[in-house]
């Protein structure tokens, strides 16, 4: 079992009169990570809601209906809490009658942050975290830094998804199984969605664009919809933790590209059994793409995990002058630029540095991603 780092931060959250939200895309392993918690079995309940029975046990229960259920523990875990109806009013209920007394840890998948039933009403009560596909710097601590090297090559084509990662002979069915039958569950169960065509039409069209700015517009002729339901569905897809979108950083210049958005993929393997392409890198047309891909989620699941909150941007002008990411903090202007090839050269374009100072440039290649992402 590969330890996951979310382990260790939730525990030194445990007890600060908080309920501890895990979310996350399904299959990235929130029911192991809370047995990676280390919580004595004697002194824990857990309740699986997938089970209707243990749903209905949280559905609307008394102040005397939860101490004659939680009394004799310290800790309640609740997996795949979005089954409970009102589920946030129940945990208002625990966290407000027990204090201090009784952690509750919850995970769920994106309906729990579609329906809305656990923010609305715990507001104040509840410590959000995010759980990715597993990060290369899990990978070393459970390996070695020269193993996940030699597997970088996998990464980029599979990507790092747990099961994906500990049955790599199954990889590809894992994936299409992942993308067939999982990647739509929430979306379609929401708003009366019922079919999946428009949407892999859509993640299809998304998968063949990683690195360039989208239009709403052009998606829509592509896929045959409007714009404005384009609009939604990336909204949905963005909640369901499938994709991602970054928005174009423009402030100063006149030739700056204004309101364009970037949109990547969660996992690099969820984009490539989209397009039903697992060839080698030396067959591929798009390495390009697969690095940043790649390399912008490895940075998410980094930031997060040491709790960096920099506004993140690309950069691009009307003559074409880019940059990948720009991550803005504290009045400094950090700029990276990601080339697979460890030959290819890149500057800070001169117009940006005289317009936005105080800012770096880095080229973020195979060479020194360590750097970057651990």
């Amino acid at each position: 079992m590969i330890k996951r780092q979310l382990a260790d931060i939730l525990k030194k959250d445990f007890f600060r009169g908080k309920v501890l939200a895990i979310m996350g895309a399904r299959q990235t392993g929130k029911t192991t990570l809370i047995d990676q918690l280390d919580i004595k079995n004697g002194e824990v309940i857990r309740f699986n809601c997938d089970d209707h029975t243990d749903a209905e046990k949280l559905e609307h229960p008394t102040l005397t209906d939860l101490h004659n259920l939680l009394d004799n523990y310290r800790y309640v875990l609740i997996d795949e809490a979005q089954r409970v109806k009102d589920i946030g009013l129940t945990l208002k209920m625990i966290a407000d009658t027990f204090k201090n007394k009784i952690q509750v840890v919850v995970s769920g998948s994106s309906s729990f942050d579609l329906s809305n039933e656990l923010n609305e009403p715990a507001t104040g009560r509840m410590l959000e975290y995010m759980l990715y596909p597993l990060s290369m710097s899990e990978l070393a601590a459970d390996s070695s830094w020269k193993d996940v090297d030699k597997q970088l090559e996998t990464r980029l084509i599979y990507g790092c998804y747990p099961e994906v990662v500990t049955d790599p002979a199954h990889a590809r069915q894992t994936l299409n199984n992942l993308t067939n039958n999982y990647l739509y569950k929430d979306i379609l169960s929401y708003k009366g969605m019922r079919k999946p065509d428009v949407l892999v039409r859509l993640l299809q069209a998304l998968a063949l664009q990683i690195g360039s700015e989208v239009s709403y517009s052009e998606l829509g002729r592509t896929v045959g919809i409007d714009k404005t339901t384009i609009e939604n569905y990336i909204d949905l897809l963005e909640k369901c933790f499938v994709i991602y979108k970054v928005n174009s950083l423009s402030r100063n210049l006149r030739k700056e590209i204004l309101k364009g958005k970037k949109i990547y993929f969660v996992d690099n393997g969820v984009r490539n059994a989209l397009i039903r392409n697992f060839s080698p890198l030396h067959l591929r047309q798009d390495t390009g793409m697969l690095w940043e891909n790649f390399i912008m989620s490895e940075r998410r699941k980094y930031n997060t995990t040491i709790g960096n909150d920099a506004n993140i941007y690309f950069w691009r002008t009307h003559d074409q002058k880019e940059i990948d990411l720009i991550e803005e903090k504290d009045g400094r202007w950090d700029c990276f630029e990601f080339k697979f090839n460890p030959n290819k050269k890149a500057k800070l374009p001169a117009g940006f540095s005289e317009s936005y100072s105080n800012s770096s440039f880095t080229i973020v290649n195979p060479s020194n991603y360590r750097n970057f992402i651990s």
